[in-house]
């Protein structure tokens, strides 16, 4: 099975700029009811990125709560870790385990073209079963 049979696609993805604030990422999720949001690349040649709720506690505690300090980019990991959709699963699978990643982005040529998190790879599974 390959990436692309799998992923989530950035349609329906939510997605911010890098110089967006804390506060506006905070409200989309929750708005959207979700862990994650997709940082978009600053450039042609630049890079995607991912804010999730760790990023944004992690930043609240060294700022002891102030996040209006704070914008996307000082807190995103950019560039975000990402795999292409022509993957097989099974190392992508592979790779989020043995370094503990739950979620990586799909990008082809420098494009965006979803993300696949681990809940996705074994709802894959469990639909086999």
């Amino acid at each position: 099975m390959l990436v692309e049979e799998v992923m989530t696609p950035k349609e329906k993805l939510i997605t911010l700029n890098q110089l967006s604030t804390v506060r506006e990422a905070l409200k989309l999720m929750k708005q959207h009811n979700i862990k994650t949001i997709v940082v978009e690349k600053n450039s042609p040649n630049g890079a995607y990125g991912l804010v999730t709720f760790k990023n944004i506690l992690q930043a609240i505690v060294a700022q002891e709560g102030d996040i209006d300090l704070l914008n996307i980019y000082d807190i995103a990991t950019i560039p975000a870790i990402s795999v292409t959709r022509k993957m097989e699963m099974k190392y992508v699978a592979k790779m989020m385990v043995r370094h503990s990643i739950k979620r990586v982005l799909v990008i082809d040529d420098n494009e965006l073209h979803g993300i696949i998190t681990m809940s996705d790879i074994i709802g894959a599974l469990l639909n086999d079963v």
